[in-house]
């Protein structure tokens, strides 16, 4: 059985192998959805959690569209700011509802997709900048959780005090997690009531 101290330079070692799209490894042309769900897959790879996990569908796009998270493709082609919200939608979807994210990339359909002064691919690579100094600062959270968790239990013998700290350090992730969401649902609410109300569609005449 491993050790918790193993199991924590396994997770390290798995952050270390995570890495991103960056913009100039998109091609330049535009793709069709064959060709982007292919794309994904194969970047988006070591991100599975099983083999047989799909990173992109054909029906997970259709439903990004159906739901105004994506904007429709140009003669049934996705340019590269395509797939730069599809990168994004990645990572949002296992945390917010698809009505959140929406309300999350309303601001940068509207302003940075498409011919505008700021390209959503600058946006991209600037946010994703962040990443380096992010996973430093994530490490050195991690270990202090885990320090913490090695302090509970103390007086318990054997294998049962590491089951009970590795669960106690279970919950500070799972803790952190749920503070984070609520934090980004109470942020995304936040833009949803300032935003101006939309205009009802007006019903045509019944036929």
């Amino acid at each position: 059985m491993k050790t918790n101290e193993e199991r924590i330079e396994e997770l390290f070692a798995f952050l270390d192998s995570l890495d991103r799209i960056r913009v100039e490894e998109i091609p330049n042309i535009d793709l069709y959805m064959d060709q982007v769900t292919t794309f994904m897959e194969s970047h988006l790879e070591n991100l599975k959690r099983y083999p047989e996990d799909k990173v992109l569908t054909k029906t997970m796009i259709n439903n990004y569209a159906k739901n105004n998270l994506l904007p429709a493709p140009v003669k049934k082609k996705y340019t590269q700011e395509h797939i730069l919200l599809l990168v994004f939608i990645y990572y949002f979807k296992s945390l917010l509802s698809f009505s959140d994210i929406e309300t999350i990339f309303s601001y940068l359909t509207e302003h940075h997709f498409g011919e505008k002064a700021v390209p959503l691919s600058r946006v991209y690579t600037e946010v994703f900048t962040l990443e380096h100094d992010q996973m430093e600062r994530l490490k050195d959270d991690i270990r202090e959780k885990f320090r913490a968790a090695g302090e509970c239990f103390k007086d318990v013998d054997g294998t049962d005090r590491d089951a009970l700290q590795l669960f106690a350090f279970i919950c500070e992730l799972a803790f952190d997690v749920y503070l984070k969401k609520q934090m980004l649902e109470r942020l995304t609410d936040g833009i949803r009531a300032e935003a101006p109300p939309q205009k009802k569609k007006e019903k045509g005449p019944k036929q």
